[in-house]
C-alpha cells in the first residue's frame, strides 16, 4: 500500500494527487474517541482536537470539513485499510484516503522522538506529517466497487469460520483417540453433516455396535452412494471392534465433551455452506470472473480469493513485484558491509500470502508445469513451503499479467513461450505430462484386468 506509483511519462499519480490537496488531517483513531491533527496547505495553520467515536459525530466532523473548505480535497492519513472509521470516510468524494502501515508509523516515530514517548495527538500529527512531506512515496487509497469489496470480505470471513470449524475438529479428534478410535475411520470427515449425525447418534462405541445393520445400512447410503462391498465393509468391522477402555468415567465425560463439540461443529458447517453461497453468486457476475476461472486449479474456492486479493481497481498495483513483496511471498534480502543474508518475511498480511500460498499448492496437482518446478526446487535443497513459495513467486506474476490485461490464462500459450526461451521447464514439463499419461494407462489396464472373467473358471 505504501508502494510508490509511476506513470508512463515518468510522473507520481500520487505527486498528482497530493498537489490537489487543500487540507491534510492525521487521525489517530480509538474505540471512544479520535484524535484529529489538521494542517492547511495555504495558511500553513496547524490545530488539534479530539472527536468522539459515533455516527453522528464522524458525519456532522466531514460536514464541517465540506462547508469549511469548500468542497476542496481533504486528505485523511490513519492507521488502518479497513474498520469502522475507514467506512465513514470511503463514501465522501472530497476525502482522500492514506491508510499507513502502523509499523511505519512506530518507525518514524522513533526516528523524532528516542526516548519512546507515545500518545495520541502525537501521532496524529505524526502522520499527517509523514505523508505531507513524503507524499510522492505514498499512494493513494481508492475504495474497490462493492461487489468487489464484499467478496474480500467474505472470503476473509469464511477462513475464519473454517479455522474455527478445524480447532473444533481437531479437538474432537483428540476425544476420540481417548476412547472411541474407530470413530475416525467410520465416521467420515469430521468437517461433515455426515459425521456430525453419525457421532449425534452413536457417541459411543458401545451405543454404536447396538444398533441394527439395516440401520447402519440406511444411514451411509443417505450420504453417498458407497458401494455394497464397501458398506459390508464396515458393517463387519463394527461388529468386530473392541472398545480401548472399559473405565465408565472415561467414556462418560468423552461421549459428553463429543456431543458438545458436534452440537458447535454442525451449524459451523451450515454457515459456512452459506458463505460459500453467496460468494458463489457474487463471483458469478463479476466482470474478473473469466480471468480467475482460468487459473490452473483455482476451482470454486481459490478462485474468488484470488479475484479478492488483486482487487478491481488495474491502478492499485503497478507491477507483479509490488504484490510479491507485500505478500511476503518475495523473499526480503539484508546486507550491510560484507554480510549478506536472505529470508522470508514475516510482518506481512497472513491472509494475502496463504491465498498465494495455498493457490500454488493446488497447482501442483493440477499443472504440469507446477509440478515440475516444485520437483526442480525440491531437488535444490528447498523445503516443502520454501518450493511451494517459490511457486507462488512464479505464479503471481502470470496472475497480475492476466488481471492487468484482462486476459485469460492460457496454459499452452505458457509453455510455447518456455520453449522460445529455451527454458528446461518446458522440458520437465513434458517428462511430467508423459509420467502422469503412463500412470492413467496403467490404472486403466489394471481396472480392465479385474472386470475381465477369470480364464481359469468353469474350465
Amino acid at each position: 500500500m505504501n508502494k510508490r506509483s509511476t506513470i508512463k511519462d515518468g510522473t507520481s499519480k500520487t505527486s498528482e494527487a497530493s498537489e490537489q490537496i487543500a487540507v491534510w488531517v492525521g487521525l489517530d483513531w480509538a474505540d471512544k474517541e479520535h484524535s484529529v491533527s489538521v494542517y492547511e496547505v495555504g495558511s500553513g495553520k496547524s490545530e488539534g482536537y479530539r472527536l468522539k467515536h459515533t455516527a453522528e459525530a464522524l458525519q456532522d466532523w466531514l460536514s464541517r470539513l465540506r462547508t469549511q473548505y469548500s468542497g476542496s480535497k481533504v486528505g485523511v492519513v490513519l492507521e488502518q485499510s479497513r474498520g469502522p472509521v475507514l467506512y465513514a470516510l470511503m463514501s465522501c468524494e472530497f476525502i482522500v484516503l492514506y491508510p499507513v502501515n502502523p509499523q511505519s508509523l512506530a518507525n518514524y516515530r522513533k526516528a523524532f522522538q528516542t526516548s519512546g514517548t507515545k500518545n495520541d495527538p502525537g501521532d496524529a500529527q505524526l502522520l499527517s506529517e509523514m505523508v505531507r512531506k513524503h507524499a510522492d512515496r505514498f499512494r493513494a487509497w481508492v475504495a474497490d466497487d462493492a461487489d468487489t469489496r464484499s467478496l474480500q470480505l467474505l472470503v476473509e470471513g469464511r477462513r475464519k469460520l473454517v479455522n474455527q470449524m478445524t480447532r473444533l475438529t481437531n479437538r474432537l479428534t483428540s476425544h476420540l483417540k481417548n476412547y472411541y478410535p474407530q470413530a475416525l475411520e467410520l465416521a467420515g470427515e469430521f468437517n461433515t453433516r455426515q459425521a456430525c449425525d453419525f457421532l449425534k447418534r452413536w457417541p459411543t462405541l458401545e451405543a454404536l455396535q447396538q444398533a441394527r445393520s439395516a440401520t447402519l445400512r440406511k444411514f451411509y447410503l443417505s450420504y453417498g452412494r458407497p458401494t455394497t462391498s464397501g458398506v459390508n465393509e464396515r458393517l463387519e468391522q463394527i461388529k468386530q471392534a473392541m472398545p480401548l477402555t472399559g473405565d465408565r468415567a472415561v467414556v462418560l465425560a468423552g461421549s459428553m465433551m463429543v456431543q458438545a463439540l458436534v452440537a458447535q461443529i454442525r451449524p459451523l458447517i451450515i454457515e459456512v455452506e452459506k458463505y460459500d453461497d453467496e460468494i458463489h453468486r457474487l463471483f458469478q457476475q463479476h466482470p474478473d470472473r473469466e480471468v480467475f476461472e482460468s487459473f490452473t486449479g483455482a476451482g470454486r474456492v481459490l478462485a474468488p480469493r484470488l479475484l479478492a486479493a488483486m482487487g478491481a481497481d488495474r491502478d492499485r498495483w503497478q507491477s507483479a513485484a509490488e504484490i510479491q513483496q507485500l505478500s511476503g511471498v518475495a523473499p526480503v534480502t539484508e546486507q550491510s558491509g560484507r554480510q549478506h543474508w536472505v529470508h522470508r518475511r514475516w510482518a506481512c498480511p497472513k491472509f494475502l500470502l496463504q491465498t498465494f500460498h495455498e493457490f500454488a499448492k493446488q497447482t501442483i496437482a493440477w499443472c504440469d508445469w507446477s509440478k515440475a518446478y516444485y520437483d526442480q526446487q525440491r531437488e535444490r535443497g528447498k523445503g516443502h513451503h520454501a518450493a511451494v513459495r517459490s511457486l507462488a513467486f512464479k505464479w503471481i506474476r502470470i496472475v497480475f499479467r492476466c488481471w492487468k490485461d484482462r486476459v485469460a490464462y492460457d496454459e499452452n500459450l505458457y509453455l510455447r513461450g518456455l520453449e522460445r526461451r529455451g527454458s528446461k521447464l518446458a522440458a520437465r514439463a513434458q517428462l511430467v505430462k508423459q509420467s502422469k499419461e503412463l500412470r492413467r494407462r496403467q490404472r486403466s489396464a489394471h481396472s480392465v484386468e479385474e472386470l475381465s472373467p477369470n480364464p481359469q473358471i468353469g474350465s
